[in-house]
């Protein structure tokens, strides 16, 4: 049997038409396959390569690490170097009272560790979320998440989760002291991109510390610059009490995480003992590639360029097919009038080299998050073969 086959037989499915590609190795902004073809990963493994792929650093951290060791006990009575260094580093470039990291195997699963904090440190359980939200598809998150149609096979879920429109004034409304938590993406992912009034969030920041609630800032995909910033509730005034991380985080490799003042993370200490652990959250291998993959993203000085680079996009990218674009840094929703017209122009891309695919509560649009990496030429080749694989698609249906 073929490797397809194999894959196809052995291999969890979970969509009813996968891209199906076989791929043979990852450098840079490039995929290829074992024919050799090179595709330009234009949505960087859903923001997990904003470096890009296989960078000299980040494989040389990993070699130099599961050379020393790889698992010993990740939590709870082993000092290691590789989680405190980047635990460190990510303090350090954080606000004064995010402080305190607790590493997880992905976003998802800081998502839970998050939610559980939040509940221990206020001692209620009321959680408000919004819709069109994405935070992972475990049972607490898939609880959040923002989507009845991904939500309603897995019934029942957690209770007392609230769910209210982004931007919407029923929201900052609805906190109150039988709030645990307000849990948001800083700019909203799945949706299609979609960034919050800054009069909105700072007015939500502001009522949840009118109720002693705990703010919950996700930034799994928002965060290591993909917004223009280094962390995105940068550009909008305001500090979260927990912030989640992931994608990124890993520089490649499987790394999340939820970051809160020591005051608030040492409530797992005591009733219960052990109140949140994991085996390999925080793995050694996984810190060592997540420190070497942000210090190439900082010594690249590549979160500077990013505003042009989005400047750069929104000038080319230009259709009469095009409904609407909405863009945060090197992040981009293009809208089309249907599914079937972005699964076209996706499918097209793909034939001609470039990843893409749409957002799971925007099938309309189609997803542009390449590599921070990508240079001005390589971008507007990217932009030049999405217009021409728009064209073509908008010609078959004339």
């Amino acid at each position: 049997m073929s490797l397809r086959n194999h894959f196809l037989q052995h291999i969890a499915q979970t969509s009813p038409s996968p891209i199906g590609l076989e791929m043979a190795r990852a450098e840079g902004i490039y995929i290829y396959d074992t024919n050799g073809k090179a595709y330009l990963d234009m949505i960087s493994g859903f923001s997990v390569a904003n470096i890009g792929h296989s960078h000299p650093k980040v494989v040389e951290a990993v070699q130099q690490q599961a050379a020393q060791y790889m698992h010993l006990i990740v939590y709870g009575e082993y000092i290691q170097q590789p989680q405190v260094a980047y635990a460190k580093m990510l303090t350090d470039l954080l606000p004064s009272f995010l402080n305190c990291v607790y590493f997880t195997n992905s976003g998802t699963e800081a998502t839970e560790g998050a939610m559980k904090l939040a509940k221990r440190v206020t001692n209620r359980s009321q959680i408000i979320c919004f819709n069109k939200a994405y935070h992972g598809s475990t049972q607490g998150a898939l609880s959040i998440m923002g989507d009845e149609y991904f939500r309603n096979s897995y019934r029942p879920l957690l209770p007392d989760i609230l769910h209210y429109d982004y931007n919407s004034e029923e929201a900052i409304a609805a906190i109150n002291s039988d709030t645990a938590c307000v849990i948001m993406e800083t700019v909203q992912a799945e949706a299609g991109i979609v960034k919050p009034n800054k009069e909105w969030i700072a007015a939500i920041r502001q009522k949840c510390d009118e109720y002693c609630a705990l703010l919950i800032l996700d930034e799994i995909q928002a965060g290591f610059g993909r917004t223009g910033s280094l962390w995105a509730f940068e550009q909008y005034d305001i500090v979260p009490d927990i912030l989640l991380l992931g994608k990124a985080l890993g520089g490649g490799m499987p790394l999340g995480a939820f970051i809160a003042d020591k005051k608030l993370m040492d409530c797992f200490t005591y009733n219960p003992v052990l109140g949140h652990i994991t085996t390999f959250g925080g793995h050694p291998v996984s810190c060592a590639a997540g420190k070497a993959g942000l210090e190439v993203l900082l010594d690249g000085k590549f979160i500077e360029a990013i505003k042009r680079k989005e400047a750069l996009m929104v000038e080319l990218i230009q259709h009469k097919a095009i409904v609407k674009k909405r863009s945060c840094g090197l992040w981009m929703a293009i809208e089309f009038d249907s599914f079937a017209t972005n699964h076209a122009v996706i499918k097209k891309c793909i034939e001609k080299g470039l990843i893409s695919d749409w957002f799971l509560f925007n099938d309309k649009s189609m997803r542009i998050a390449p590599p921070l990496i990508i240079t001005e030429s390589e971008l507007t080749e990217m932009c030049r073969v999405v217009l021409e694989s728009i064209e073509e698609v908008m010609s078959y249906k004339v």
